[in-house]
């Protein structure tokens, strides 16, 4: 006879220590994306600029240059350097910032695992690449947002990640928790039992 194998909720706690966080709004989130997307621009174009220089003003390397016709540039969609180069970008910066890249920090949101404690690598380089998912079929995966009840999009939910605001809630709008950090009040917040 086959062991009955049985679910095992390994997760539970760090759901409930989730449960009733403020999650970031999408004109939030999607301002920080687009201030993280000027950054790797603004980074790839100081990157690509010193090799061109280099080629520029070395002889040696205006003649191996000259030889093979070199052509270098960012298209995100037709190069395979283009691609690991952004998913390196929003990849690394969201582990190094621990869930928030400086467009997360300037609008106050952070990612936050709905597994662990802290995003670990592989966490961040799986909503990284997530971002592809998302842009497919005209973007729809980012406004998925507004259909899932936890606002997770394509990526969030390929990485298993929610989006939370770090911004001071409004007196008198409810919970007053505004980080994962502050226990939340026994018997608040939607799961609570009457």
């Amino acid at each position: 006879m086959p062991k009955t194998i049985l679910y095992d909720p390994a997760h539970a706690e760090r759901m409930k220590e989730l449960d009733g966080v403020t999650l970031a709004s999408f004109p939030a989130r999607g301002m920080a994306l687009f201030i993280d997307v000027l950054l790797a621009s603004a980074l790839a174009l100081v990157l690509l600029a010193v090799p061109m220089a280099l080629i520029k003003f070395i002889p040696a390397l205006q003649a191996w240059d000259a030889q093979r016709n070199i052509r270098i540039e960012m298209n995100f969609i037709h190069n395979w350097y283009s691609l690991a180069y952004t998913v390196l970008f929003f990849g690394l910066c969201l582990y190094w910032g621990n869930g928030r890249t400086l467009g997360k920090r300037i609008m106050k949101i952070r990612v936050v695992s709905l597994r662990h404690h802290r995003l670990s690598l592989w966490h961040c380089m799986e909503r990284s690449l997530g971002y592809a998912a998302s842009a497919a079929e005209l973007g729809f995966g980012f406004f998925q947002y507004f259909i899932h009840p936890n606002r997770q999009t394509v990526h969030d939910r390929i990485a298993e990640t929610i989006v939370i605001s770090e911004r001071p809630v409004r007196p008198g709008s409810g919970d007053q928790r505004t980080s994962i950090t502050e226990p939340r009040p026994q018997g608040s917040g939607p799961c609570a039992t009457a």
